[in-house]
């Protein structure tokens, strides 16, 4: 096969003129965000300058209350950042992880006349049947059952309207109160994470390129039993469409108390689905949220996982992922110039011996079940309510002394995936050698090897090389 060359500078958005630039929507919903927040940003600020006793806890549940009052894309941003140690206040944060995206579904009135913006006038003629309503409904669109004349089962993930002017403006308030923060007391700076979490929640908007990352994992698990990914069906697609076979499957929690080598089973393919792509590939999912993942069962067991949402995506350059495997092999052996080396191919500079081990704490935790070649829980003792709150607190505490330390922008899905894919492993309980599972992706890694097997892909020419 003949190399495909990355554009690494290709316009990544297929959203019409028409949707980027309604100003009505915009206004409307500049207007709503900064009636909520503009209110938060001001009692925060005012609390700091005029040298209050802040109290955080009632400081987030104020945040809290304003961002679920909106719904829609900022709740996104807002649990994206909640995952990135010390963005925001410890209390920040865990008010942010609990919200949850309940925004109303459209009617079948609405419905009909989106599915008619995208397919045309005819439209449900190319269907044998189109349910009313959403089987799901979530921040930016929702999902319908349908069917095909041939008996095809489909789900049709369609978006809801004027959702790029609604990430515009709740990007925009999201950064303000980000400013407070930053100004006030932070020891991040966040204005890199501010950036990477908006490219890639406007990345979301764009189901035609949602559907061609459909097609990359599809291809890259084609061998894999325990991997189920939909057929992407280009021909009912658009930019705001993206329809895609129905994989049948149950809630993942649904196997929460099963036995141990049911949990187990499930947590392999987890692995395997996250770390696979990314060691070699460069590649990962960057939302392992349990409503992207389902369970097949075959003869009454657990077979396998489906992996249903591609919209959270991240590519990366090579020197990234050895920088990450380098960062793991300097932590195993405790090679202090591996670990520096690896720190500074992530984008992290001006690093000092102390902010070195403070960012040690950090990757120890993140890590640390991988670094023991042994059988363990995730958590190795500890409750899943206390799992990483002391490291955490330590890095908050260094990072505040030495801060503030700008983050790269890399760093911040990748913290994210792992941090989601070890709440996943505490859910199911398992007990594995994360130590052997991890050193079976990594095996042979290298940067040329990672470069031939993009270059392999049928999807290769898809690929954004470095998405910053």
């Amino acid at each position: 096969m003949s190399k495909v060359p990355i554009d690494s500078n290709a316009d990544q958005s297929s959203l019409s003129d028409e949707e980027k630039n309604r100003l009505g929507g915009r206004v409307k919903r500049y207007a709503k965000v900064s009636s909520g927040m503009g209110g938060f940003v001001a009692r925060a600020a005012s609390s700091r300058l005029f040298g209050k006793d802040v109290d955080l806890s009632r400081e987030a549940a104020d945040l809290a209350q304003v961002l679920g009052g909106l719904k829609g894309p900022l709740m996104k941003v807002a649990q994206l950042l909640a995952t990135v140690p010390d963005a925001v206040p410890a209390e920040y944060a865990a008010e942010l992880a609990q919200l949850q995206s309940d925004a109303p579904p459209m009617g079948w009135i609405f419905v009909k006349r989106r599915m008619k913006s995208e397919l045309g006038a005819g439209w449900q003629k190319r269907f044998a049947e189109f349910e009313h309503e959403p089987s799901a409904a979530a921040s930016l669109g929702q999902v319908h059952k349908a069917s095909l004349e041939d008996g095809t089962r489909l789900a049709c993930k369609l978006q809801y309207p004027d959702m790029a002017s609604a990430v515009d403006a709740d990007v925009k308030q999201l950064n303000l109160a980000l400013s407070v923060h930053r100004t006030m007391q932070s020891a991040i700076d966040t204005r890199e994470i501010a950036k990477e979490i908006a490219d890639r929640v406007r990345e979301e908007l764009d189901y035609e390129r949602e559907g061609r990352h459909m097609s990359l994992y599809r291809e890259i698990f084609e061998q894999d039993e325990g991997i189920r990914v939909p057929d992407l069906h280009e021909d009912l697609s658009t930019g705001r469409l993206l329809t895609m076979s129905w994989l049948d499957g149950r809630k993942m929690l649904d196997y929460k108390d099963a036995s141990l080598e049911d949990r187990n089973h499930l947590t392999a393919a987890m692995f395997r689905a996250w770390w696979y792509p990314f060691a070699h590939y460069g590649v990962i999912h960057g939302d392992p949220h349990l409503g992207n993942y389902t369970v097949f069962e075959e003869d009454g067991r657990p077979k396998g996982i489906n992996l249903l949402d591609y919209g959270c995506i991240r590519i990366f350059p090579p020197a990234f992922v050895q920088g990450v495997v380098d960062l793991y092999h300097g932590l195993r052996t405790d090679d202090r110039d591996r670990i520096v080396h690896a720190y500074e191919s992530w984008g992290f500079n001006n690093l000092s011996n102390e902010l070195i081990d403070v960012l040690n704490i950090w990757a120890g935790f993140i890590y640390g079940p991988l670094l023991t070649d042994r059988v363990r829980s995730i958590a190795d003792g500890i409750s899943p309510a206390e799992y990483g709150r002391g490291q955490a607190m330590k890095v908050h505490a260094e990072l505040k002394r030495l801060g503030p330390v700008t983050v790269p922008r890399e760093f911040v899905f990748m913290d994210r995936a792992a941090i989601g894919l070890g709440g996943v492993f505490l859910h199911l309980r398992a007990e594995m050698n994360f130590y052997q599972l991890f050193n079976e992706q990594i095996e042979d890694f290298s940067q040329h090897r990672l470069l031939d097997a993009r270059y392999g892909l049928k999807a290769a020419s898809w690929l954004t090389e470095g998405q910053s």
